[in-house]
């Protein structure tokens, strides 16, 4: 073999190495911008995994729906992009009378998907709904004026739910639970977190309802009727395992007309019916007052159906000004524990 094919074989191995050794370019996440006037649902269905949706300030009289994973829906703050109702309801979203609806299923759960820095305001039903997600991050929204809900989750897991404003929705501000449609045990929130938000003005600061393992943390409720409600019964596996900590809940004392499945609310600060081993603890409970059965600062009720609330712990809260009691156990199991509060008054004499 002469020189100029050893030359040439030594070039052709030199680029076959070369075209094996080199990476394909990794494909740049892509920003999608939307302006008042055009379509939101267009560029969501036009997104890739890893994607973003920009919205420009301004007002979107739409509702939109997120099917795909890994996308995130950000706007340029809440109070200067906003989502209300179009006059002509388009898509299932909106049909439904919501104005964000992340969709999955059991099977085949959306992820990662990411909601943030904008205002959904004056929906029929609810602001923010989530159903069949896994690892949904719903951050710096304002949920408003919304017919139930302001931001609302179920058959999900991993959910982040934080640093919100949810004000005078027709129900809960947050509302987080297995499912709404089935009767069913309690569902593993696999570390679902609430916190940081600020909630005034609803039927229920936040409720949790069927769910175990997830927390409820660092969130301010105030001027609601009810600001934290845990619900159990008596489903198999029963609703627990919870910790609802460091929480502001100050001034809830709206009152709210009995429903069939509750009596009026009117000054409840934390309750929970139904629900075992749930830590309630380092949270500052002021000035909730009212005549409910379920009023006061950190209250214990059976379930609806009767099922007691077990193997609670109560510990090292702050309660003043509530009324008729700080702490209230009006219950009939005696597995519950409380210890180490700073309180006046409670019912029964003596857990202050």
């Amino acid at each position: 073999m002469n020189r100029r094919h050893l030359t040439y074989l030594a070039c052709t191995t030199a680029v076959v190495a070369a075209g094996l050794g080199a990476a394909p370019a990794a494909q740049q996440p892509a920003v999608h911008r939307v302006q008042p006037g055009q379509s939101i649902q267009k560029a969501v269905d036009a997104a890739e995994p890893g994607d973003t949706v920009l919205l420009a300030a301004g007002t979107y009289r739409q509702s939109v729906d997120i099917t795909s994973p890994d996308i995130t829906l950000r706007g340029h703050g809440a109070g200067r992009t906003v989502l209300m109702p179009a006059a002509d309801a388009k898509g299932a979203c909106a049909k439904a009378g919501n104005g964000i609806c992340v969709t999955g299923t059991d099977d085949k759960p959306v992820k990662d998907v990411g909601i943030r820095s904008l205002t959904v305001r004056g929906y029929a039903k609810n602001g923010v709904w989530a159903t069949g997600t896994d690892n949904l991050k719903v951050r710096f929204v304002s949920a408003e004026k919304n017919g139930q809900w302001g931001i609302a989750q179920e058959r999900s897991v991993r959910g982040v739910i934080s640093h919100n404003l949810t004000r005078n929705n027709g129900d809960a501000g947050v509302f987080v639970a297995n499912t709404v449609d089935t009767e069913e045990g309690a569902r593993d929130a696999g570390k679902t977190v609430v916190r940081h938000n600020m909630t005034e003005g609803n039927r229920v600061g936040v409720t949790v309802r069927r769910l175990r393992n997830m927390s409820v943390d660092h969130n301010e409720a105030t001027g609601n009727c009810a600001a934290v409600f845990v619900v159990g019964d008596e489903t198999a596996p029963r609703a627990g395992h919870l910790n609802v900590t460091h929480n502001h809940v100050h001034g809830n004392n709206e009152h709210c007309d009995k429903t069939p499945r509750l009596p009026f609310l009117q000054g409840s600060g934390i309750v929970l019916t139904g629900v075992e081993e749930t830590l309630v603890a380092f949270n500052r409970v002021e000035d909730n007052k009212g005549t409910s059965p379920l009023s006061g600062g950190i209250v214990l009720f059976k379930s609806l159906v009767g099922t007691p609330s077990e193997r609670n712990e109560i510990r090292d809260n702050l309660l003043t000004g509530n009324g008729p009691a700080d702490l209230a156990n009006r219950d009939t199991a005696k597995t519950n524990t409380f210890s180490r509060n700073t309180c006046t008054l409670s019912e029964p004499a003596g857990m202050c």
